[in-house]
């Protein structure tokens, strides 16, 4: 299945995920994704039943059938929903079944060995990849049957890895010659590039899909997209116990003490109480926030991605092109 995942990569306009995104992403923001030709995707639990997710699924169907009639010339691509596979997800089994109904074409696993879920969905034909934060987390994924991983580096929006991009690209590409896509800090065209040039496949962008129109994000929380740095993210584990990254504005709002946030064991810090109705306003961004400044439709924003790739490309070629003609006229 990895000739696959490569095979699906180099088929998108550009080598793109975006990145599943809780109370953010939708079908909408899937779709245009999808008819930009890079892959929209959505997390099932941000549905808040199985009768929700069931819904979205027919209405991304549906939408992708209507932009394959409207725009037959198009390279419409295919779409992806998360699933949490660790075992204290309830809703795992009946997502996992409606996945399987659908016949899901790419199926993001996450925090949990996902090997049942990857035995079932290849069943269909489906594509598995799988986030991974650690040489660990990917080896144990690896063992578990995934097509590709996610590598997910420090610096990521919501739940975030801890290491260094090159020090994880390296330690993993050690070992591992398998599809990776890079996650953290990734917003524009050359930032993809620069995945590549590292060792990845392509990259999960998530982040700066926050602040476009499609996006369930609420208006306060695109504002805050567009007016935050990297200086305004804060990450923590203390509130749900994984090391996650936040809008520092966000929190300090949501009525949560930032020196107790520092000084707290991890998951103490929200109760379960309160736990539901406070996650609607802890707002999550990764460092590589300062790219959004402006509010677009995604369509908009991946042909921008696009332009940017292209000329990232361009440019690099001409510079490498360069460099060998001064190395020859040296060597001569």
């Amino acid at each position: 299945m990895t000739d696959k995942v490569r095979a699906l990569l180099a088929q998108l306009e550009i080598p793109v995920i975006v990145s599943p995104m809780f109370l953010v992403s939708c079908p909408a923001l899937v779709l245009a994704s999808c008819a930009e030709g890079i892959v929209g995707s959505f997390p099932s639990h941000s549905t808040r039943s199985r009768d929700v997710f069931r819904e979205w699924l027919d209405e991304i169907e549906t939408g992708l059938a209507l932009l394959r009639q409207a725009e037959p010339d198009a390279n419409i691509a295919p779409y992806a929903v998360n699933l949490v596979t660790h075992g204290t997800n309830e809703r795992l089994k009946g997502d996992l079944e409606l996945c399987i109904r659908y016949k899901v074409p790419v199926v993001l696993t996450s925090k949990g060995a996902p090997t049942d879920a990857v035995r079932r969905i290849h069943d269909y034909g489906g594509i598995v990849l799988h986030d991974v934060a650690s040489r660990r987390h990917a080896e144990k994924a690896i063992e578990g049957g995934v097509d590709g991983i996610i590598v997910v580096a420090q610096g990521a929006g919501g739940h975030t890895g801890t290491i260094n991009p090159f020090a994880l690209m390296n330690e993993i590409r050690a070992f591992y010659d398998g599809p990776i896509a890079l996650a953290g800090c990734l917003s524009t065209g050359r930032d993809i590039l620069a995945a590549q040039a590292m060792g990845a496949d392509g990259a999960y962008i998530g982040t700066r899909f926050i602040a476009t129109e499609e996006s369930l994000a609420p208006e306060a929380h695109k504002a805050m997209i567009l007016s935050e740095g990297a200086n305004g993210v804060l990450q923590t584990a203390a509130l749900d116990g994984a090391p996650a990254s936040f809008l520092t504005r966000s929190l300090v709002e949501a009525g949560i003490d930032l020196d107790e946030l520092l000084t707290t064991l991890p998951g103490k810090v929200i109760a379960t109480s309160d736990g539901a109705k406070r996650w609607r306003h802890l707002w999550s961004a990764g460092q590589g926030v300062g790219m959004a400044r402006e509010l677009m439709s995604a369509r908009a924003l991946v042909r921008q991605m696009k332009a940017e790739y292209r000329e990232a490309r361009r440019s690099f070629a001409a510079a490498l092109s360069e460099d060998q003609a001064r190395l020859n006229a040296t060597a001569a």
